[in-house]
C-alpha cells in the first residue's frame, strides 16, 4: 500500500534527535550505530541482518544511486566514495523534517551541533538541554553549596526549548513523588566529586528543577544499549512523579518506550501533562513498524502523540525514521477510513497534530 498524498507530504518536527557523524564510518561501527548495540560481536553475525538493516539496502540504497536491495558491501562502498557531507545532506533533506529538536548532550565531540545538523538538512533547529551532562559538567567548578544555585540560574537562562533525563540508564525511572529538599541535594552533591552522576536524589531533583524552570521534561524510555536494565525503564514507574507533578502544567514526554508503548500510551491517557512517541522504535522495526505504530495509538489521544527519530550518528536513521513514520501513520489512517473510525478531515488533522501540531504546542514553538 502506498503512503497516503496529504501524510507524504507532511512537513515534519523531529522533537527528539541527535547529531550525525563528522566523519565517515567503518563497517564495524555502521553496523553496530544500526541498532543500540555494542561494537559488532563475534558472534553475533552481521547487523545488517535485522529489520534496520534491510530498510537500509531497501529504501536508503536508491538515494545513493544505487538499486534497491543493493548488497551492504554496495552499500558502503558507494556511502564512502561520496563526502560525509553530501551524504547527511542527501538523507536528512529527503526525510522532510524541517524542526530539528536536538539533544546535544552525548558525544558532542563527534557529531554535528544542532546549528550544523539544521543547516545540512534545510531546516532550524533548537537546543535540548540533558540535565545529567548540565550536572557533570558544573560540579568540577562548583562546590556543594554552589551546586544548587549553578544549576538554578543555568536553566533559568537556558536557551533550550526542553530538558532531557535519562534516569533510565543512571537509575531506572523509579523516581519518587516527593521533591528532593536543598539541604539533601547539597549533602549528595558532596557525597558525588566527579565523574558520572548516578545518585538518585541529585537526578531527581534535576528532574523537579526542569520542570519548575517551565522546560517540557523528556524521558528515555524502554529500550536503549546495554547500559540500562529494561525492567526498570517501564514507564508505569514514573507514576508516583507524574502524579506529583501534574499540578505543575508543564509536559512530561517519553520517549521510544519499546516495547512498552501501551503503558506510555495509558500515561499519556491519564495524566493531562504526559505525551508520548514510538522514537527510535520506528525505523528499528523496518517494514514491521505499522503494527506497532498502531499498537501504541490504541488508546493515547491522538493530540499527546509526537513525531521523532532519536536518531543518532547516521544519516540513514533521520531518512528512515521519517519514511517509517510516514508509511505506518499512512496505515493507520487508511484503516480507520476504511472502518469508518472518521472521515478523511479528520484523519488529515490527525496526520497534522502527530506529525507537528502537538510538538509546535508542547515546546511552544
Amino acid at each position: 500500500m502506498g503512503t497516503l498524498p496529504f501524510v507524504a507530504e507532511l512537513g515534519l518536527v523531529d522533537h527528539h534527535c541527535h547529531g550525525v557523524l563528522r566523519t565517515d564510518s567503518t563497517r564495524e561501527e555502521f553496523e553496530s550505530l544500526l541498532l543500540e548495540a555494542d561494537a559488532v560481536a563475534p558472534l553475533g553475525g552481521s547487523f545488517f541482518d535485522s529489520a534496520v538493516g534491510f530498510a537500509v539496502r531497501r529504501w536508503c540504497a536508491p538515494l545513493l544511486d544505487l538499486p534497491r536491495h543493493a548488497s551492504a558491501e554496495e552499500y558502503l562502498e558507494r556511502r564512502n566514495s561520496l563526502h560525509i557531507a553530501e551524504v547527511s545532506r542527501t538523507f536528512l533533506m529527503a526525510s522532510g523534517i524541517h524542526t530539528f529538536l536536538v539533544d546535544g548532550g552525548f558525544q558532542a565531540d563527534r557529531l554535528l551541533s544542532a546549528a550544523e545538523l539544521a543547516s545540512l538538512g534545510g531546516g532550524v533547529a533548537h537546543e535540548v538541554v540533558r540535565l545529567e551532562a548540565l550536572a557533570e559538567s558544573l560540579r568540577p567548578s562548583a562546590s556543594a553549596a554552589e551546586f544548587v544555585p549553578a544549576v538554578r540560574a543555568r536553566l533559568a537562562s537556558s536557551s533550550a526549548v526542553g530538558a532531557k533525563s535519562v534516569a533510565a540508564y543512571r537509575i531506572g525511572l523509579g523516581l519518587p513523588g516527593e521533591r528532593p529538599a536543598d539541604a539533601d541535594v547539597v549533602r549528595a552533591v558532596a557525597a558525588w566529586s566527579s565523574g558520572r552522576l548516578a545518585d538518585p536524589v541529585v537526578i531527581t531533583w534535576l528532574a523537579w528543577e526542569a520542570l519548575s524552570a517551565g522546560l517540557p521534561l523528556q524521558f528515555h524510555v524502554g529500550y536503549g544499549d546495554s547500559d540500562l536494565d529494561l525492567h526498570l525503564c517501564d514507564p508505569s514507574l514514573l507514576t508516583p512523579f507524574l502524579r506529583a507533578t501534574a499540578s505543575l502544567g508543564v509536559p512530561v514526554l517519553l520517549l521510544h518506550n519499546y516495547p512498552f508503548h501501551r503503558q506510555a500510551g495509558y500515561l499519556a491517557q491519564v495524566f493531562p501533562h504526559v505525551f508520548c512517541d514510538l522514537g527510535l522504535a520506528t525505523h528499528g522495526l523496518g517494514h514491521q513498524a505499522s503494527r506497532v505504530f498502531a499498537e501504541a495509538l490504541e488508546i493515547v489521544p491522538y493530540g499527546k502523540f509526537l513525531f521523532s527519530t532519536d536518531a543518532f550518528a547516521l544519516p540513514e536513521l533521520y531518512y528512515l525514521g521519517a519514511l517509517m513514520f510516514r508509511r505506518a501513520l499512512s496505515d493507520f489512517l487508511s484503516d480507520g477510513l476504511r472502518r469508518d473510525a472518521f472521515v478523511e478531515e479528520d484523519a488529515h488533522r490527525i496526520a497534522r497534530l502527530i506529525a507537528s501540531e502537538n510538538a509546535a504546542r508542547v515546546y511552544k514553538l
